[in-house]
């Protein structure tokens, strides 16, 4: 998993909870890094797993919710440093139905050996769109979260469901539908 998802994920813990939880959830987690990443490092996900459930542990937020506020967080990074590609969008619809052909080649490129989920279009017109996620981790409320943003930052609401394929998470139908 690349660094730019741990230094993310810590500036967010530390923005809500404080820099003592930072230091406090990768104390109690067992990191081969010992908590050091950069943006462009890559590391085990089970890294991102312990810190999350620590997080979880200290403050009483189920790991699927947290995983949406991280994907807000995000979100937000995405429009701050990579603006050229969100602005290439004038449709919430547009760009998500758009990550596995145009989002994550851009990734590609800054981040040659990034693991990305799959994202398959199922159906998509207008304002309905199906499509399946499919990833090693589960880590679908993250890419529910990114998706929910999406309809904010172009100010528009959605319906956002997902059906699990697998139980464990590592692959869902997400089902949108967007209100008008």
């Amino acid at each position: 998993m690349k660094g730019i998802v741990f230094t993310e994920f810590l500036d967010l813990v530390e923005d809500k909870f404080g820099l003592e939880m930072v230091d406090k959830i990768i104390s109690q987690s067992k990191l081969e890094s010992k908590g050091y990443y950069t943006a462009v490092g890559t590391y085990s996900f089970s890294e991102m797993l312990q810190l999350l459930q620590n997080l979880s542990l200290n403050t009483k937020i189920s790991i699927d919710n947290l995983l949406l506020v991280f994907a807000e967080h995000f979100f937000s990074v995405l429009v701050r440093d990579y603006p050229s590609v969100i602005a290439s969008y004038k449709d919430p619809i547009e760009m998500i139905s758009s990550v596995e052909s145009h989002i994550h080649v851009e990734v590609k490129k800054i981040y040659p050996n990034a693991e990305l989920p799959t994202f398959t279009v199922v159906e998509k017109c207008n304002d309905y769109l199906s499509m399946i996620y499919k990833s090693g981790r589960a880590m679908h409320y993250f890419g529910l979260g990114l998706m929910k943003k999406t309809f904010e930052h172009f100010n528009t609401t959605a319906k956002i469901d997902f059906q699990k394929i697998k139980d464990d998470g590592t692959e869902v139908k997400f089902i949108i539908q967007k209100i008008t």
